[in-house]
């Protein structure tokens, strides 16, 4: 008898798991992490900041910063800051899963308006600011530092494709070289926010040419856009070769072996948003594909080369 299949392809018995080449939170963190990525090294990617910093020093583009927030007696003065940005986004620098992530949209009269269009009051703001400094969005509770940074704005291909936001692409990039991909949709249930724990969309890419061959929802396989209704089979994302070369770049830098690179598409160009040293395993569900027979053909590609490289 064969095993029942949930989404139209991720199989549910363990042995069909294996079989698929399915990538578990367990192997990936035995067999992975432990052997690729150094502790040492995880602050490079668990804290933003750091990661900026990283970027620039290593010329890869990533979004302007404002401000940096490192004690509560600075918030008084962001409220100017934040008013000549206009546009902006609040982010906690060692948060996770998209918590404590604000998209401004605008501000006017003192007022802000997140990308969902909710009104949010300068009091509003400042509550958030000194909750996000006390570590109330930040890994382990700890004290945090607060990023204003530029909002990119959504690239004219996905006009259609995202609702009240921006998307966003994460690459999955082994031993130096990007074996998946997928782009992430702003929804409405997601409030504009290309978090796939919140309600975007999550469309797995072909990892030669960038465009998507499928899409889901909170696990569920979808075929079109549940707001729009377009579809999202077929969805080319520009500039594809230069997200794949910054997402191998950054990963050079940070010398992680096993790394989630999440770039967002700016007229001006992929810019890094952040860096994760255990990046999920859902992008398995966008593309139809395990992890684990990405890693062996990756593996099987590197031997050749080295075989190649010998006999020359």
């Amino acid at each position: 008898m064969s095993a029942p299949a949930r989404n139209g392809w991720l199989p549910a018995w363990p042995g069909h798991l294996r079989r698929a080449g399915v990538l578990g939170m367990n192997a990936r963190n035995t067999q992975l992490l432990v052997a690729l990525n150094p502790r040492r090294l995880y602050d490079l990617v668990n804290d933003k900041i750091q990661t900026k910093e990283l970027c620039l020093r290593e010329a890869i583009p990533t979004p302007r910063t404002y401000a940096i927030l490192d004690h509560p007696a600075q918030v008084p003065a962001a409220a100017e800051i934040m008013r000549q940005a206009g546009q902006f986004v609040v982010k906690p620098s060692r948060g996770s899963g998209g918590r404590g992530v604000l998209v401004i949209a605008g501000s006017e009269e003192g007022d802000f308006r997140t990308s969902s269009g909710v009104a949010m009051s300068w009091d509003e703001m400042r509550y958030h600011l000194l909750m996000t400094l006390a570590g109330a969005f930040s890994i382990g509770g700890r004290a945090d530092r607060v990023i204003i940074e530029q909002r990119v704005s959504r690239h004219a291909a996905f006009e259609g494709l995202a609702v009240n936001g921006t998307p966003d692409v994460r690459l999955i990039v082994y031993r130096g070289s990007a074996i998946m991909g997928m782009l992430r949709l702003p929804t409405l249930a997601s409030g504009g926010r290309a978090n796939l724990h919140q309600g975007a969309l999550g469309l797995g890419l072909d990892i030669a040419t960038g465009v998507s061959t499928g899409g889901f929802c909170r696990d569920r396989s979808v075929e079109v856009h549940p707001d729009t209704g377009a579809a999202l089979t077929g969805v080319a994302v520009p500039r594809w070769k230069e997200m794949l070369a910054v997402s191998e770049k950054l990963s050079a830098a940070v010398g992680l072996g096993y790394l989630g690179v999440d770039i967002v598409l700016g007229e001006e160009g992929p810019l890094v948003l952040e860096a994760n040293g255990r990046p999920g395993l859902s992008i398995q569900i966008a593309n139809r594909c395990g992890l684990m027979t990405r890693i062996a053909e990756a593996e099987n590609r590197m031997t050749n080369d080295e075989t190649r490289m010998i006999n020359q």
